[in-house]
């Protein structure tokens, strides 16, 4: 009897611990709440919306024709109409687009003579899921638009129409053999950075905190910045040497190629651990211990990894939600490397999401010096 009373003191005590922690509670409440709603509407394996750049060279009724099919079929989005093949392949290289048509310029008047017509399919096949999907269905369109041109017009008309009348080339470029490991390592990479990086970084200051010596720190004639800036740097280290080992195994067990200059991949690299780092900051300013800061990382990690594109292409995400996916540095990562690492890109490829990075340091590491001082400096 007594013990059970011991036992039922407990569990009430401990109910109450967890009432009174009120960032703890609202963890437990919130996340699946948010989670399960944010992923419940995000994630879908139907992959749409295909960004798509067309150079029609025929400009017939038959192309157009074969173009509204692609259009009404939603999962390509026409982005460009290109007046060369070179717009094609800049707007796939840059990553513009994900797919590339190019009909040539006797397209109708191979199918009115009843012979097969060819339409070239370019497709950037780094992201395996949207390049299967987008080779689905070309196929099934050509499919569809053959069975439609052998109709019994063209019969009458005594033409001999092969039984597919037009013929999708499909071109798969930077990753042909749909080589699952070239595509997984540079999300990897992301993934392990934003792990550790930011669990690492909260914990550090929020044990510092608990243990006293922060306070020790902080009265002697330093800047909070200074502080923060030597907290950060051992973790700066840690980062590149896990991105050392991540490129050394792909390349040397995964036979990834690395097409593009590995010095700017790590300059750039440089601003995402420092990006990551400053989140860490900013959640150890709403700890009240390593259990409560642990749980925000683990709160904030898993939707900017699963909204980055690294499992689930952004293309088949409703709108709202890539913007959202936006708002982690992840996402910029995820698209840099592997542009520079599969695609051989360089800086002009790749400035938008470096200059996107450091827009997000200078916000983030500003505004974590700010909530720093308001919680430790006294």
């Amino acid at each position: 009897m007594i013990k059970a009373d011991r036992l039922r003191a407990l569990v009430v005590k401990e109910f109450i611990q967890v009432w009174r922690d009120k960032i703890t509670l609202a963890i437990l409440i919130f996340m699946p709440v948010a989670q399960l709603l944010i992923f419940g509407f995000a994630i879908n394996m139907d992959i749409k919306h295909v960004t798509t750049a067309i150079f029609d060279q025929s400009r017939s009724q038959e192309s157009r024709e074969m173009i509204s099919g692609f259009t009404a079929s939603k999962y390509f989005d026409i982005v460009l109409y290109a007046k060369n093949t070179q717009e094609v392949n800049n707007a796939i290289e840059k990553g513009r687009a994900k797919v590339g048509l190019i009909f040539p310029a006797n397209y109708a008047k191979e199918l009115r003579s009843g012979r097969q017509a060819q339409v070239q399919v370019i497709i950037d096949a780094t992201d395996n899921l949207s390049a299967s999907s987008a080779i689905a269905a070309a196929q099934t369109l050509g499919i569809l638009k053959s069975q439609e041109v052998t109709t019994a017009k063209f019969r009458q008309l005594g033409f001999s129409v092969p039984p597919q009348a037009i013929d999708m080339r499909i071109r798969l470029w930077y990753n042909p053999d749909f080589t699952t490991s070239w595509y997984i390592v540079p999300g990897i990479m992301g993934l392990l950075l934003t792990l550790t990086l930011i669990t690492m970084m909260a914990m550090a200051i929020v044990r510092e905190s608990e243990q006293g010596t922060l306070e020790q720190l902080l009265v002697t004639p330093m800047h909070a910045w200074e502080l923060l800036l030597s907290k950060i740097v051992p973790y700066i280290v840690i980062g590149y040497i896990q991105v050392i080992i991540s490129i050394a195994i792909g390349m040397w067990v995964f036979k990834m190629p690395f097409l593009g200059s590995m010095s700017l991949f790590f300059f750039l690299t440089f601003f995402y651990v420092v990006a990551n780092l400053s989140f860490g900051i900013m959640i150890s300013t709403f700890a009240q211990n390593q259990m409560q800061a642990l749980q925000l990382s683990i709160f904030i990690i898993l939707p900017s990894v699963l909204l980055s594109g690294f499992v689930f292409p952004l293309e088949a995400m409703p709108r709202g939600f890539r913007y959202l996916g936006e708002c982690f540095p992840i996402t910029y990562f995820i698209r840099l490397s592997r542009q520079i690492i599969l695609k051989g890109g360089g800086m002009e490829y790749v400035w938008k999401d470096a200059l996107a990075l450091c827009v997000y340091i200078a916000l983030m590491f500003s505004s974590s010096i700010e909530m720093f001082k308001k919680r430790f400096v006294p």
